[in-house]
């Protein structure tokens, strides 16, 4: 299914049979028959059957009195929602294939999802997005496909696979399976007036498409900007003071699940308000395979807000009917006569089980499990990302002149600012500072220049290994962190060997390997098996980092490289600033102690 499916409910023969059905002149194809249906509109529940016809619901009408269908589905005991809709959210993130996604979440009650590949973009280009398209057709999950906006994420900080210019980025919103522009994070691009930025988001304002947004940090004037250049979401929340402020602006907002230690907060001020604004969803942005196994989508992003306090009815219409205005899609996110008939029967408003989940006006889900098979698609497009050799442990030194430097250094985890130390030189290279660890990123693409470039971080904690990743946001270039040379080098040669995906090393020896052979960011093993081994890397790193949460965390490495974030952040051509334009090819600022 893509963006542009709504020409299905046209169909005169179709309307033609609903309203006949509709009227009692002709049966049903389908009636749900016994459940209570949550009005999303009004936050009501009350007991209805739902008539439907094709993928078209036909009727929704009083219990009981309708039985001609040519199949009943007894949703007794049930509570009937429209079908969830994800309003941004990366399946790169998962690391398995879409089929693989569809096959988790459809079964959970996500029947439509708002994808920005750009992390295959930035990997492949222009084949991956298409190849986007091409694995969504056929799922009975929703997808719509965005344009990726910022490929790379900062250029002129960071060199990517690929150079998604204005020109390319009006060529991808002219095909028919694309739904808009994906989130712009190039915010001091757009705040500026970049041309570069500038155009792109004219040619997503001309093509009448979604303008997505990443307005992390934004206030006052810088967000008026952001916002007047025709961006017009966000879900980079920091707080719930950002989110008021950013409520208020009038932006949409896509309440994430990702970073679970804020909704809390966020309940709080919006039960604060007394009603939920409409222009709240909610989104999943990125999930690990291992939540995504044991969690599930979006329906795990509503659990929690209603553990937390929300209200059920807010948080499912967030879910459908907000994010169906969002997204223009008057078919979507309402059980009514005239509507697309995505219906999830939940067994309760707790833990949101679900007896049945229709797609189109097709039952693609009973009792939590598929009925049928997804269809996967083809990755040789999207193989052998890693072009780099074998690297050594001086890869991972800095080389410096004289006895004793002073270097830049990048301060704390998610919220990077700068910092100096000094320190000596031995043998020829830099010994890291006391209290510091490293992050080396080495481009990948075959681009540009592959040595790794070398940071070197404080506030990350003491590290008794080394951790290697080619999912490093947005460009993706091998990142590794460590205590040691040595370590670096053993984990970064196994991701390279395995053609991409994550390594932990300690002592000299791999202490667990994902491979992640398509882009470097995904696999085709099955979700058990990823998330199985995905568990295995994350209990190898808690044997050589200690976490502090909620900055100092995990998932804090795979953000580490995000250079349009305000801050210094290390890319595979130095340590770069988005804010001054400032790069630093080697951390070393100057020479305090000569020979």
């Amino acid at each position: 299914m893509t963006a542009l499916e709504t020409k299905d409910l046209i169909d005169p023969a179709l309307r033609a049979r609903a309203v006949a059905a509709a009227r009692g002149d002709a049966a049903f194809d389908l009636l749900i028959s016994g459940g209570c249906l949550l009005d999303v509109v009004t936050g009501l529940v009350r007991e209805a059957d739902i008539g439907i016809v094709g993928p078209l619901i036909s009727s929704v009408h009083s219990p009981g009195s309708r039985t001609d269908a040519a199949k009943i589905v007894n949703a007794t005991g049930t509570i009937i929602s429209p079908g969830l809709i994800d309003t941004h959210m990366h399946i790169e993130s998962s690391m398995v294939t879409p089929a693989e996604y569809a096959a988790a979440v459809v079964p959970r009650g996500v029947t439509t999802i708002v994808w920005d590949p750009h992390e295959f973009g930035n990997v492949h280009g222009l084949d991956a997005v298409r190849w986007a398209i091409e694995a969504s057709r056929g799922l009975p999950l929703r997808a719509i496909v965005l344009a990726p906006s910022c490929v790379p994420s900062a250029p002129g900080l960071e060199v990517a696979g690929a150079d998604f210019d204005p020109s390319v980025l009006a060529e991808i919103l002219r095909w028919p399976g694309i739904g808009g522009v994906g989130e712009v994070m190039n915010m001091r691009g757009v705040i500026d007036g970049d041309p570069r930025m500038t155009d792109i988001l004219n040619a997503g304002l001309a093509s009448e498409k979604l303008v997505c947004g990443h307005a992390r940090g934004l206030e006052g004037a810088d967000l008026n900007a952001f916002m007047a250049a025709g961006i017009t979401s966000d879900h980079e929340l920091t707080s719930s003071a950002d989110l008021l402020q950013k409520l208020a602006a009038g932006m949409t907002i896509e309440l994430r699940g990702s970073h679970d230690h804020l909704l809390q907060e966020f309940v709080t001020a919006l039960n604060g308000i007394g009603h939920l604004p409409s222009t709240v969803t909610l989104c999943t942005d990125d999930v690990f395979p291992d939540e995504l196994k044991e969690g599930g989508g979006l329906d795990d992003v509503i659990r929690r807000l209603v553990r937390y306090g929300m209200r059920p009815e807010w948080a499912l219409r967030a879910a459908t009917f907000n994010a169906a205005q969002r997204l223009k899609r008057s078919d979507l996110g309402l059980i009514a006569a005239g509507r697309r008939a995505d219906i999830v029967l939940f067994e309760d408003l707790v833990d949101y089980a679900t007896k049945a989940v229709i797609v189109n006006g097709e039952i693609v889900s009973t009792a939590g499990e598929m009925r049928a098979p997804v269809r996967s698609c083809e990755t040789a497009a999207l193989q052998n990302s890693v072009k780099l050799p074998p690297l050594t442990e001086d890869d991972f030194r800095v080389p410096a002149k004289g006895k004793r430097v002073r270097v830049a250094t990048i301060d704390r985890p998610r919220f990077t600012q700068w910092g100096e130390a000094e320190t000596v030189v031995e043998d020829g290279f830099v010994v890291p500072p006391d209290g510091s660890a490293m992050i080396a990123v080495a481009h990948r693409h075959g681009r540009a220049d592959g040595r790794p470039r070398i940071g070197f971080l404080t506030g990350w904690g003491a590290w008794r290994g080394a951790f290697c990743t080619t999912v490093s946001h947005d460009s993706h270039n091998l990142t590794v962190f460590g205590g040691n040379a040595r370590d670096m080098a053993v984990a970064a040669n196994a991701v390279i060997a395995a053609g991409g995906g994550m390594a932990v090393a300690r002592s000299g020896q791999i202490e667990a390997l994902l491979p992640l052979p398509v882009s470097g960011l995904v696999t085709e093993a099955p979700l058990e098996e990823t998330a199985t081994s995905f568990r295995a890397i994350r209990r190898a790193i808690e044997e050589i980092v200690d976490w502090r949460p909620p900055y100092l965390v995990f998932k804090a490495c795979f953000g580490a490289t995000l250079a349009c974030n305000v801050g210094p952040h290390q890319t595979d051509r130095g340590i770069a600033d988005v804010l001054t334009g400032q790069l630093l090819e080697s951390p070393v600022m100057e020479v305090l102690e000569s020979e």
